[in-house]
């Protein structure tokens, strides 16, 4: 169960479902033919699928490319993501986009049997995402320095960066490790923090720069300690920049 939201892309489903902005959400793909490159171990966003399930116009495609390890019904299969196929999913994109996001479960039965005013009332009953602040979930635990590995290229895969011209913390309300990668493009350090981290802890670390990172949920609930946070870093007059919920 989770709020239904939609997305357009032609490619990059794995990062997709991976990114932690969708965390509490099910995933309506418009583009018909998912699954056509597989999954493979380098393009996930964050080490946990937060995505509440995926919708598919038709059966998953079998995989026809070099980096691809395992089919994306194995992929959603190992890391517990439900899904359904068959649904006329731009149909739906429109119903979203003339409506707003519906509340919506996915269930699955071996025999077929289901009861659906049951299902409705868990959807009914489900609290949306109004007045749930999902970057304290999602963010991490601890403070870490990030790994330096830039984006990946053909051939070379993820290379490391080497140098650390600039220091860069980033508070992690949701973050994706594409965003880490680019900031290893340009040589940056990355030390990323938690979504509660004080100001004065931040301003410790003697940063270049302070990145807001994406993220899930009600702004407004992440705003309660967040605007608090940020007022005190722009004092400090060190440059701060975001992204998406940041």
């Amino acid at each position: 169960t989770g709020e239904v939201c939609f997305n357009t892309s032609l490619t990059g489903y794995q990062e997709i479902i991976s990114d932690p902005s969708y965390a509490g959400q099910i995933i309506n793909f418009t583009f018909p033919h998912i699954g056509n490159v597989g999954t493979n171990n380098e393009d996930c966003e964050s080490d946990k699928i937060w995505t509440r399930g995926v919708i598919f116009n038709s059966e998953i495609t079998n995989p026809s490319n070099y980096r691809s390890l395992r089919t994306l019904d194995e992929w959603l299969k190992k890391h517990r993501v439900v899904g359904i196929t068959g649904l006329d999913t731009r149909g739906l994109t429109n119903f979203i986009r003339d409506k707003g996001a519906p509340k919506g479960t996915i269930s699955n039965n071996k025999k077929g049997n289901f009861n659906l005013k049951k299902l409705i009332n868990t959807s009914i009953k489900w609290p949306g995402l109004k007045g749930l602040d999902l970057a304290q979930t999602v963010t991490t635990s601890k403070k870490y320095v990030w790994k330096g590995f830039k984006t990946w290229k053909k051939e070379k895969g993820f290379e490391k960066n080497k140098k650390k011209s600039l220091r860069i913390v980033a508070i992690d309300y949701g973050i994706k490790k594409n965003i880490l990668r680019y900031f290893s493009n340009f040589d940056c350090e990355v030390i990323v923090v938690p979504c509660k981290l004080s100001a004065d802890e931040i301003i410790k670390i003697k940063p270049d720069g302070i990145f807001l990172s994406n993220g899930p949920g009600d702004p407004e609930e992440t705003g309660k300690y967040a605007i608090e946070i940020i007022q005190k870093l722009i004092k400090s007059n060190i440059p701060i920049f975001g992204i998406c919920l940041g």
